[in-house]
């Protein structure tokens, strides 16, 4: 049974790139990503945990990256998404990617 509090969020988004988006390739924009938003661990103390994964099938379907982050609560969430190296990221990302998609969920 959810008890409000108790829980901590999984936030997952994934990415697809614009191929040749300021002159990179979209595996070169995941890769951006992935190196970047990994040097956020100890940066926000608001991450428990952040893992980003850079596609490696040949599916149209498959989104070119993937991250994973563990915070606290949402309120936790809200100070990493709107902290100023999350955002200069977020910003890059808005001028290379095609699509992005997110979705947050409780977690023990």
């Amino acid at each position: 049974k959810f008890k409000f509090g108790v829980y901590m969020i999984k936030h997952i988004v994934m990415w697809k790139f614009i191929d040749g988006a300021q002159g990179r390739s979209a595996t070169e924009h995941a890769l951006w990503m992935k190196s970047h938003l990994e040097a956020l661990v100890g940066q926000i103390p608001e991450i428990k945990s952040l893992e980003v994964g850079v596609n490696i099938s040949s599916s149209p379907m498959a989104y070119d990256a993937v991250q994973t982050l563990v915070v606290e609560d949402a309120e936790a969430l809200r100070r990493y998404r709107s902290h100023p190296a999350h955002q200069e990221i977020s910003q890059h990302c808005h001028e290379v990617r095609s699509a992005r998609t997110v979705v947050d969920y409780n977690i023990l």
